[in-house]
């Protein structure tokens, strides 16, 4: 019996791969140094003088959790909470069904289909700055609204939330919406146009209503696209800082007050970085609690569309 002859291997072939492999990674070696440096090691140095005793500089001395429950006992940390929960569940609402509505629109083929995407979608191109300084002035009872419509004879009109205490929180709301709505239209019109129009010729030919249509099989098919908006979304309502700065500095008194301004206060303001930093650690482990299930959720959904 003759043995069958081995495959020849081609020379220099494996250690092409290799370099072409080592170079890659020599390539990214100076930008994973450098998330490394700014990122993790960051992180660490926050836990660290969040554990110490730190006031205008770092200290080494360790106190434990001491940060944690003077934190936990600061009324106005507890309200900065308060009200980021608040703002965060009607932001997320609003956005997702003002953005949901706009997909669906622009999903219909309406004329002029590019300028309106532009018009909805241009808002999120402008800084958080420069959106709270014009929603300030559009809100102004002096200037905005109100004293346009009472320069028009309406003498009665009233709309000053903007200087209520507990109604300046949805003032925020309202502006970062408009501002953040059109992100959320890209991404689900995104995700509209890739379901095949064979599913709806045969929810017409069933008679299925389309408001059916859309509740029962279209959202489910969205959910890669809406867990992308929920995370981007999130990540939007853990960094407000300028909306609120630009509109309220985080008044009357502190009725708009919300994490990221208490921590920027602290640290600098009354130079207690220790506190600060406790409160960043706090809102870093915040995140990681909501969106890592999200990522996780959002990647099984992928891996069974790929199936």
């Amino acid at each position: 019996m003759v043995a069958a002859p081995r495959p020849v291997r081609r020379p220099g072939r494996t250690s092409t791969a290799r370099v072409a492999c080592l170079s890659a990674y020599l390539a990214l070696l100076p930008m994973a140094l450098t998330a490394l440096g700014a990122y993790v090691l960051t992180i660490l140095w926050t836990a660290r003088v969040s554990v110490s005793s730190s006031r205008i500089f770092p200290a080494g001395d360790f106190v434990g959790m001491g940060q944690y429950e003077r934190l936990f006992r600061n009324a106005r940390w507890l309200l900065s909470l308060e009200n980021l929960a608040i703002y965060g569940l009607l932001f997320i609402a609003a956005c997702l069904v003002l953005g949901f509505l706009l997909a669906v629109f622009i999903d219909q083929k309406v004329m002029a289909e590019g300028t309106l995407r532009t018009v909805f979608l241009y808002p999120y191109a402008m800084s958080f700055v420069a959106t709270g300084l014009v929603w300030q002035w559009i809100l102004n009872p002096e200037l905005g609204i109100q004293g346009v419509a009472r320069r028009l004879g309406f003498e009665d009109f009233t709309f000053d939330w903007i200087v209520q205490q507990d109604k300046v929180l949805f003032t925020v709301v309202i502006a970062t919406v408009w501002q953040a709505s059109g992100l959320v239209m890209a991404l689900l019109l995104s995700g509209l146009r890739g379901i095949d129009d064979e599913l709806w010729k045969a929810a017409r030919i069933d008679g299925i209503p389309a408001w059916r249509v859309y509740a029962s099989i279209v959202l489910p098919m969205l959910w890669p696209s809406v867990s992308t908006a929920l995370i981007l979304l999130f990540v939007m309502v853990v960094k407000l800082f300028d909306a609120v700065v630009a509109m309220t500095q985080g008044g009357p008194g502190t009725a708009s007050e919300v994490p990221a301004k208490f921590i920027m206060d602290y640290l600098f303001g009354r130079a207690n970085i220790g506190l600060a930093s406790a409160a960043s650690i706090v809102l870093l482990l915040t995140v990681l609690a909501i969106v890592a299930p999200l990522y996780y959720a959002r990647g099984k959904a992928v891996q069974r569309g790929q199936q």
